[in-house]
């Protein structure tokens, strides 16, 4: 008979995965480091595949073989349906007596709160927003992109950037110095230049995430243009935040709304004072509060709750991630 510890911690993203075993009294045994978990770009077996080669490392060197409980926090989960799906492939692997598998955004969630209720808001790649009350209660958005009414992200900042500046650049648009600063970011002459480059793939199509922070330099440094894309984002991570408020009647209450992802923790000012502008005005008892502990904290926390550890627990679990 193998050992059994209590919670194996999974935190999967697009470009890294994070796995933590953690025991009973929230001590964490070991810790392992994967690549991105992309299911719809390899397939659900063989982004697990992926995954349970991790897991295998992490639970080699805790010197277990299962856990009490698995909380896996998942990119590409954005659906019930799709996290019913993977928390299926996860028990044929069984990893431990209990699976639960949540959208990566929640483990960004509880890795901010004492306790599971709040709501939290990332913008990372692309952008998502949950709530949860430790009744059981959540709110949640598809995030599915344009298909599913998001706007924002890295990816369609960069997008946003770039459809202004060849406009500008054409005369279909209004002047904004991004048709200077996005093409000198890879060091080509002009927008012409840049759209051919991209389009040949001259310039890897991975790469359009790099003029998001130009577009955030561009704004900083007065761009009229520039500057209206960022209180766009910041009225659109309100408004997430609000509904989710709303759907939990947490409105008038006093509850933190956690920001996280590459984007929100960046300390973009322009961003940070509107979000927190907006966020005064339209839910006055809403505390917003950047998250930059690791995601895998979240999902270890998530386990905790789940298998009834107490607060000693969870503190000796937040200080291992925390220090």
């Amino acid at each position: 008979m193998g050992l059994t510890a209590s919670v194996l911690a999974i935190d999967a993203g697009n470009s890294k995965t994070d796995v933590a075993v953690l025991a009973a009294s929230g001590d964490v045994l070991a810790t392992a480091r994967g690549g991105g978990f992309r299911p719809p770009a390899v397939g659900v077996r063989v982004a697990v595949d992926a995954l349970a080669e991790t897991v295998a490392r992490a639970y080699a060197d805790a010197g277990v073989t299962s856990v009490a409980q698995v909380s896996a926090c998942l990119a590409n989960a954005d659906l019930p349906v799709e996290e019913k799906q993977l928390a299926a492939a996860l028990r044929t692997r069984a990893w431990g007596a209990s699976v639960e598998v949540r959208n990566d955004t929640f483990a960004i969630l509880r890795a901010g709160v004492a306790e599971p209720r709040g709501v939290a808001v990332v913008c990372g790649a692309g952008i998502n927003c949950v709530g949860m009350r430790p009744d059981g209660r959540s709110a949640r958005f598809p995030a599915l992109g344009r298909i599913s009414g998001d706007w924002g992200g890295g990816w369609g900042l960069a997008e946003e950037a770039l459809w202004l500046a060849a406009r500008a650049e054409d005369g279909r648009g209004e002047p904004t110095a991004l048709a200077r600063t996005l093409p000198a970011h890879f060091g080509l002459p002009s927008m012409y230049a840049l759209i051919e480059a991209l389009h040949l793939e001259h310039v890897a199509p991975e790469r359009r995430h790099e003029l998001t922070p130009v577009l955030f330099a561009t704004a900083a440094d007065g761009d009229a243009p520039a500057r209206a894309v960022v209180d766009r984002l910041a009225e659109e991570v309100v408004a997430m935040a609000t509904v989710a408020l709303t759907r939990l009647d947490l409105l008038d209450e006093e509850t933190p709304v956690l920001l996280g992802g590459g984007v929100l923790t960046a300390g973009h000012p322009q961003l940070d004072d509107g979000v927190r502008e907006l966020l005064s005005a339209r839910a006055p008892k809403a505390v917003p509060r950047v998250v930059t502990a690791s995601p895998v904290l979240g999902a270890a926390l998530l386990g905790l709750d789940r298998v009834g550890a107490g607060a000693g627990a969870q503190d000796r679990a937040r200080a291992y991630f925390e220090s």
